[in-house]
């Protein structure tokens, strides 16, 4: 089992009307070495401009992005070849993160290696400090720049430190 951060850039909130225009993806360990980033063209015609400014790339940029389907195959190898047994999905916002993951794993690939199930980082660290009124924002070293892996590295180097307080995870 490995614990993959993951971070989606968006062109609006939801997928299948809108497009995941990229996304980052940590291995969880000490160092982290071991990345992945994917670029990806639009699968629909619409768009937010808001969303969109979000990720620093405008809309002329990412449609000349590579094709979903290849970027979610290579994703797949990528966890395959990173990760022993089953990959578990965390993120800062698995609401939003999780839904374009699992949608562009099943609709391109029929499968997603991360199963059905994600977890969020902000709802380990209330946990761990027994407080659902902290954040854990303050642990990330990485500048949160909306470059996706720039964004997991931070929430992994945020994941890691929980390790150091006394977060039981088996990375």
């Amino acid at each position: 089992m490995g614990y993959v951060m993951v971070d989606v850039e968006a062109d609006g909130p939801i997928p299948s009307d809108y497009s995941m225009v990229a996304f980052g993806a940590v291995l969880a360990e000490e160092g982290l070495g071991r990345t992945f980033y994917g670029q990806l063209r639009p699968i629909s015609d619409n768009w937010v401009p808001a969303a969109l400014a979000l990720s620093c790339f405008s809309r002329e940029e990412t449609l000349g992005f590579d094709e979903p389907k290849e970027v979610m195959e290579r994703f797949v190898v990528w966890l395959k070849e990173n990760v022993q047994g089953r990959p578990m999905f965390v993120s800062d916002n698995n609401g939003f993160d999780w839904q374009f993951i699992n949608w562009y794993f099943w609709h391109f690939t029929g499968a997603n290696p991360f199963g059905h199930s994600s977890t969020n980082l902000g709802s380990l660290y209330k946990g761990l400090v027994r407080d659902t009124f902290q954040t854990f924002r303050h642990l990330r070293k990485t500048p949160h720049t909306h470059h996706p892996v720039d964004d997991a590295k931070g929430n992994t180097e945020a994941l890691l430190e929980m390790r150091r307080q006394g977060l039981k995870i088996a990375l």
